[in-house]
């Protein structure tokens, strides 16, 4: 895939998180669920736990001087369904680890809508991050990665998923998914591993969503007032 032409067709992307953590995105990036669990100085079998294997609730995490935090569940994936779509010999555990090194973004609204109105988090405020795609991308290019499916979830058959799902911007299969698939499907997913310390440069607006109300948070100087989800 050309970068010209994932700027031209996806100028924005949308993050959601959990809701007050904005302060603490600002303060410390987007970070992934690694890099949150080595800002918390998590180890062991309890990090283990976290990063490896399924998480049926969100967990909180405290560390000194540094305010409470949230890994979110990761209930829409199970071990069982994993074992039956993963691909090259990749075991759940691993699968977990490769998606916890992410921080995930949203191409369309339909999919953050979806995801917004899903049984686990439609009675719960969320907040969502509006990002520039171009800045982004320009600023983290080398670990930046595409993927052609909701990586995190194994709900009405799961699809084949392993170590070839994130693929660089330049080696992604864009035109052939275009020949094949409806636009929803020609780009699912943007990830950039290790998540993004400078999110605060490439935020467009930030909003508190509930019960499909939206409360502003933040919003860049000079960004238009339907910048948002």
């Amino acid at each position: 895939m050309k970068e010209a032409d994932l700027f031209s067709l996806y100028p924005r992307l949308w993050h959601m998180a959990e809701d007050g953590s904005f302060d603490s995105i600002l303060r410390h990036g987007l970070l992934s669920t690694s890099a949150l669990l080595d800002l918390y100085a998590m180890e062991g079998e309890e990090r283990r736990a976290l990063e490896r294997m399924r998480r049926p609730e969100s967990v909180p995490l405290k560390g000194n001087g540094l305010p409470s935090a949230i890994v979110r569940d990761n209930k829409p994936m199970t071990a069982s369904a994993l074992e039956k779509c993963l691909t090259h010999g990749v075991k759940p555990e691993e699968w977990f680890a490769i998606l916890n090194d992410r921080s995930f973004f949203w191409l369309s609204k339909k999919r953050l809508n979806k995801l917004l109105n899903a049984r686990a988090y439609r009675d719960r405020p969320q907040t969502v991050l509006t990002v520039d795609t171009k800045s982004l991308v320009e600023a983290h290019r080398k670990n930046v990665e595409l993927s052609p499916l909701n990586s995190g979830a194994t709900i009405y058959n799961p699809q084949p998923r392993g170590r070839d799902t994130f693929k660089p911007i330049a080696d992604y299969p864009f035109d052939q998914r275009r020949k094949e698939k409806g636009r929803e499907f020609w780009v699912v997913e943007l990830v950039v591993r290790g998540g993004v310390l400078d999110i605060r440069d490439h935020l467009i607006a930030a909003h508190r969503v509930y019960e499909g109300e939206k409360k502003e948070l933040w919003r860049r100087e000079g960004a238009s007032s339907d910048e948002g989800p």
